[in-house]
C-alpha cells in the first residue's frame, strides 16, 4: 500500500500523480481487452471448424462404405476422391502435426476439444464484461480528478484543515484465468463535498 498525504505534497502534484496513475492503469486495462478480444475472435473461429470436423468423423462411423467426395488442393482448386471403408482418421492438431486416431477416439478428441473451447469463449466472455466494468471506473475516477483539478485552479478549494485528505492508491490482484487484474481505489477524505466548496 502506498500512501501519500497532503503535507508530504501539493495538491496540484498530487492531481497530477493520480491522473498519471490513472492513465496507466487505463492503458493496461485497454490492452488486456484488446488481447481478450482477440482471443475471442480466434475461439468463435474455431468452433465451426471443430463441428464441421466432427460432422464428418460421424458420417464416416455411420457410412462404413465406400463413398466419394471433394477435397480442396488450393483456395480455388477442389479434386473427387474415393474414400474406402477405415476405421482410422487423421487430424491435424495446429503447428503442422498431423496424428492418426481411431473414429471413436477421434470423436472423443473433437467432443471434448469442442466443449473446452465453448467453455473457454463463455468466460472470455465473462472477462470481458468484468474489464468492460473496470473500464469504466477508471474513466470516472479521470473525469472527476480533473474535475477536481479544475476546481484547484479556480481557486474554490479551500483550506485543508488537519490535512484530512488522504490520497490512498491500494493495489489488489485476483488471480482469475491466469489474469492480474488490478484496481486502484482512490479515497478522498469525505471525497469532494467536505473538500471543495461550490
Amino acid at each position: 500500500m502506498w500512501t501519500v498525504t497532503c503535507r508530504q505534497l501539493p495538491l496540484r502534484r498530487m492531481l497530477l500523480l493520480s491522473s498519471r496513475i490513472l492513465m496507466n492503469k487505463l492503458q493496461k486495462y485497454k490492452y488486456m481487452e484488446l488481447n481478450l478480444l482477440q482471443r475471442k475472435k480466434r475461439l468463435r473461429a474455431q468452433v465451426p471448424d471443430i463441428e464441421k470436423t466432427l460432422e464428418i468423423v460421424k458420417h464416416m462411423l455411420k457410412k462404413n462404405e465406400e463413398f466419394q467426395t471433394h477435397y480442396m488442393l488450393s483456395d480455388q482448386v477442389h479434386a473427387l476422391a474415393t474414400v474406402p471403408p477405415t476405421d482410422k482418421v487423421f487430424l491435424w492438431l495446429g503447428a503442422n502435426v498431423m496424428l492418426e486416431y481411431t473414429i471413436d477416439e477421434a470423436i472423443a478428441l473433437l467432443t471434448k476439444n469442442l466443449n473446452t473451447a465453448t467453455v473457454n469463449a463463455d468466460q472470455l466472455e465473462d472477462d470481458l464484461g468484468y474489464l468492460s466494468n473496470q473500464i469504466t471506473t477508471m474513466e470516472v475516477n479521470m473525469a472527476r480528478v480533473y474535475k477536481l483539478g479544475l476546481q484547484a485552479q479556480e481557486g474554490c478549494c479551500r483550506q485543508i484543515v488537519n490535512t484530512s485528505v488522504l490520497l490512498v492508491f491500494k493495489c489488489k490482484y485476483f488471480i482469475k484465468d491466469l489474469f492480474h487484474y488490478s484496481v486502484i481505489i482512490i479515497t478522498f477524505w469525505w471525497f469532494f463535498p467536505t473538500f471543495c466548496s461550490v
